[in-house]
């Protein structure tokens, strides 16, 4: 009876967190065109309005670099960035917005690295997100993370939570620790936006106190939503509450 009355429990909910506590969103992708986020500058400026009035007082976005899919550069990043910020500043919208990249965990990444040519966040401490394949874990992950190190960077593994053949694997978490690879968890893996399994892992995540950076891989107005469903669970609030979250020291 105790099982079946924990599936039924009604889930407890808190008064909304505010975001103005947490200050900086890590992980987005708001520059227009370059990915498989804001279409044009007008869909930016709506997203990052929105970020805004939740209470971001920063948005460093983080557009894909993908040698299949999305070939941008840093050049191409800055150009959008400098798109955004005029039309943001037309629309009298006051957020301070920066730039990064979410690197895709591929060859053309040790490429990259070893032309210097990164786009890191969080000024001298060189924070650089980057994500696996959702399908296997990449044969050369230990080595480009070594490199990033090598380099004076601070590795940062994009929603961690979300590779499913780490769920039952504990000591890939353990690994990437040991390496000192910063984890970040995407907001709407608490809200279960990518189902059960993968808020299972978000929870034990947060609950060892394991979670560096919080961000909400912003797309479109669908992940605003998830923001908003988030800002109620009290994972979300015990994750924004814990102490070695990085994202308001940025």
């Amino acid at each position: 009876m105790g099982f079946i009355s924990n599936i039924f429990k009604k889930k407890e909910i808190l008064p909304p967190f505010d975001l103005s506590a947490l200050k900086v969103d890590v992980h987005s992708h708001f520059i227009p065109g370059i990915d498989d986020g804001a279409p044009t500058v007008e869909d930016s400026v709506q997203l990052i309005t929105s970020m805004s009035n939740l209470g971001y007082k920063k948005v460093i976005t983080t557009p894909h670099i993908m040698s299949d899919y999305y070939k941008n550069t840093p050049e191409i990043i800055s150009s959008g960035l400098d798109k955004v910020r005029e039309a943001l500043y037309k629309a009298g919208v006051d957020i301070e917005v920066e730039v990064a990249a979410e690197y895709n965990l591929e060859p053309e990444f040790e490429d990259i690295i070893k032309s210097n040519n990164v786009l890191s966040f969080g000024g001298d401490e060189k924070y650089v997100l980057f994500e696996l394949s959702f399908f296997n874990e990449p044969s050369r992950l230990k080595e480009i993370i070594w490199d990033l190190s090598n380099k004076g960077f601070q590795p940062v593994l994009a929603h961690v939570e979300r590779y499913a053949y780490w769920h039952k694997k504990w000591d890939k978490i353990e690994d990437m620790i040991n390496r000192n690879v910063k984890l970040q968890l995407n907001i709407g893996s608490i809200t279960g936006a990518y189902g059960p399994e993968v808020r299972g892992m978000a929870i034990k995540l947060i609950n060892d106190g394991l979670i560096d950076f919080v961000g909400s891989d912003c797309h479109n107005l669908r992940h605003l939503d998830m923001i908003n469903h988030a800002l109620t669970d009290p994972y979300f609030h015990k994750l924004c509450n814990q102490t070695q979250l990085l994202n308001h020291s940025l």
